[in-house]
């Protein structure tokens, strides 16, 4: 079976993490989920999500699922020796992104990711936060160069969006082709006229 790692960290942008994790949920893979502290606080304003359980994240229970511990650097996916099919953290904190790029691995998210740099294995960075300044473009710069696709949330609006949740399958779309993965999101180019 293949495994693949989302890691959700503290930015705004909740909604992309629930409607990221439901494609994944669908998709013939093993997700391993990685959320930080401040993510839960997030969730819990932009989603309601209060108590937070993979179950209300998706919106199912799904078995194909594993859940975590922040603080555990020990498990499985913090080690070059599980293979995984890559890593995405969406929302990405400009936080979680300075030690990334700093190399700092003192969580299980940010291990991960190093893990999946090492291994030259897919890491997509999904940035949320506004406005950018010298030191986040730097950081995001630094970790192009080691390998990660920096994917920021910025959704186009060519194939017309008319809700909120649109433009989150969009920004949600790119992440999935970036993983290679297929969907059914329909927010591709289709030409002018």
């Amino acid at each position: 079976m293949t495994h693949l790692v989302l890691g959700i960290s503290g930015a705004s942008g909740a909604p992309y993490a629930r409607r990221l994790a439901q494609c994944l949920v669908r998709a013939d893979l093993h997700l391993h989920l990685v959320v930080s502290p401040p993510a839960r606080r997030v969730m819990a304003h932009e989603l309601d999500l209060h108590e937070f359980s993979v179950a209300g994240l998706v919106g199912v229970a799904a078995e194909n699922v594993t859940l975590h511990a922040f603080r555990d650097v020990g498990a499985p996916i913090a080690s070059g020796s599980f293979p995984t099919a890559g890593m995405v953290i969406c929302p990405c904190s400009a936080h979680s992104l300075g030690a990334i790029a700093a190399g700092l691995g003192d969580n299980l998210l940010t291990r991960a990711a190093m893990v999946t740099l090492k291994e030259g294995r897919r890491l997509v960075l999904v940035p949320r936060e506004m406005p950018l300044g010298a030191i986040e473009l730097e950081n995001m710069l630094r970790l192009s160069r080691a390998g990660a696709v920096i994917c920021p949330a910025c959704p186009g609006f060519y194939h017309r969006p008319a809700t909120a949740a649109e433009l989150v399958d969009f920004v949600v779309a790119r992440v999935l082709d970036l993983l290679g993965l297929p969907h059914d999101l329909d927010t591709r180019w289709h030409g002018c006229g």
